[in-house]
């Protein structure tokens, strides 16, 4: 996850240094935006696993506040990062946008996703019942630009086994753009096969897998 983002973030020029928490800083070319790899100082948790990714944006670049934040733990899937950083990458601005959040789950349903029936403009779940995405309170710990109390992000996460451990979680801030969400949401319901080393075993008869050759 680290060498895959990490290349992806070195490919579209970005400009990396450690930092002094052990951590591995990225900075877009324009310094707007930036993604941290923040595993090593272990800051906090989501669902009980360890935050790898940071992912931030900037009004200014002499700005020391980030206008939202984007945290990523370990197990997501990097292909859907991947995506949410080249959407990323190609806005004007990457602190404004004007889409509403039905564009979220717009990006899911064309794609098969299911929206909770008591949470229809807030909430959506795979097929399979393995995965969701859903607009809700932010989790102690994340914090984004506007002061309010009481904001809602979009959250995901994959629990494979309803009541077991978390396969992995994403927590968006509350100012992050909508279509920014949007572009993680479509790559993370995708379809189109990608490749994996070895498969978790909460997962084992629900994924089609195709041999490699």
């Amino acid at each position: 996850m680290a060498e895959q983002i990490g290349n992806h973030l070195t490919s579209a020029g970005w400009r990396n240094w450690p930092t002094a928490r052990d951590t591995l800083l990225y900075v877009s070319p324009d310094e707007l935006r930036g993604a941290e790899w923040i595993l090593a100082s272990y800051p906090f948790e989501l669902g009980g696993l360890p935050v790898a990714w940071q992912i931030s944006a900037r009004a200014h670049p002499a700005s020391a506040m980030t206008v939202w934040n984007a945290y990523f733990t370990t197990g997501t899937p990097h292909e859907a990062i991947a995506d949410f950083l080249l959407a990323l990458d190609a806005r004007a601005e990457p602190d404004a946008g004007f889409d509403e959040p039905e564009t979220v789950l717009a990006a899911l349903t064309t794609q098969g996703w299911i929206r909770d029936i008591d949470r229809t403009t807030t909430t959506a779940t795979d097929p399979a019942f393995t995965s969701s995405v859903s607009l809700e309170p932010l989790p102690d710990l994340v914090h984004d630009a506007d002061p309010r109390p009481d904001l809602a992000g979009w959250q995901a996460w994959a629990e494979p086994v309803l009541g077991e451990s978390y396969l992995w979680c994403v927590t968006f801030t509350a100012s992050v753009p909508h279509d920014l969400v949007a572009a993680f949401a479509s790559s993370l319901a995708s379809p189109v096969p990608v490749v994996r080393r070895s498969l978790p075993e909460s997962a084992e008869g629900r994924l089609l897998v195709i041999p490699t050759g």
